[in-house]
């Protein structure tokens, strides 16, 4: 099971899914119409360690995060 997170003003509990890869959770994520506009400017995290491509292969126990632009001073 991998489990994700959703940090800062994304206001969304976080999930548990099955799947091997980040194109999976891309797709079941799209699906939600309030995260959509998120996906496209969020960095995402596998183990605390973000990431740049969609093909991460993933395991059981991962966590991702998705971590959404922010201000601050």
């Amino acid at each position: 099971m991998i489990r994700v997170e959703f940090l800062g003003p994304i206001q969304k509990d976080a999930l548990e899914v099955e799947i091997s890869n980040l194109n999976e959770l891309a797709a079941i994520l799209q699906e939600d119409k309030e995260l959509a506009e998120w996906l496209q400017n969020s960095a995402v995290a596998v183990n605390d360690t973000i990431v740049t491509s969609l093909d991460v292969a993933l395991q059981d126990g991962d966590k991702i995060s998705l971590l959404p632009p922010v201000c601050g001073g």
